[in-house]
């Protein structure tokens, strides 16, 4: 996906259709389910929502001694592809620099850090599937 279409079901994002607000729910459903799946598989949570001018990353954890700048898509339906579709270019380069904001505001831009996505399918019934993908993108701005 690229331009001014957004998915229908992409998260927090604000659609034209005035879908924002159920979005939110979803966007905030999907990383309630996020951090939960990250804690029980070890990770620590550091922050969550971070934003600043450039972008915004919505949950910074610890994998180990690693920094994991991770980006979560959730959606209900696959009409628009898997939700990690909706990770493009021009996102990777928001939770870029939201990154290196956050490593400069914490003086540790000599950590070891990645870039994470968690995709989660959630269906009518409130069940979810979750997709973890490691190391999903490299730095770019």
């Amino acid at each position: 996906m690229t331009g001014g279409n957004k998915p229908e079901n992409s998260g927090k994002d604000e659609t034209p259709s005035g879908r924002g607000h159920q979005n939110l729910g979803l966007g905030n459903r999907g990383e309630e389910l996020a951090t939960a799946f990250l804690e029980r598989n070890g990770m620590k949570i550091v922050e969550r929502n971070f934003r600043c001018k450039g972008g915004e990353v919505d949950i910074i954890a610890k994998d180990g001694k690693t920094l994991v700048f991770i980006e979560v898509k959730s959606r209900r339906t696959l009409t628009y592809g898997v939700p990690q579709l909706a990770v493009t270019p021009f996102k990777q380069r928001q939770i870029s620099k939201a990154a290196l904001t956050w490593l400069s505001k914490n003086r540790l831009h000599d950590s070891p850090a990645r870039f994470d996505v968690i995709a989660i399918l959630l269906d009518h019934t409130y069940s979810h599937q979750i997709e973890h993908i490691k190391n999903a993108f490299d730095l770019a701005y």
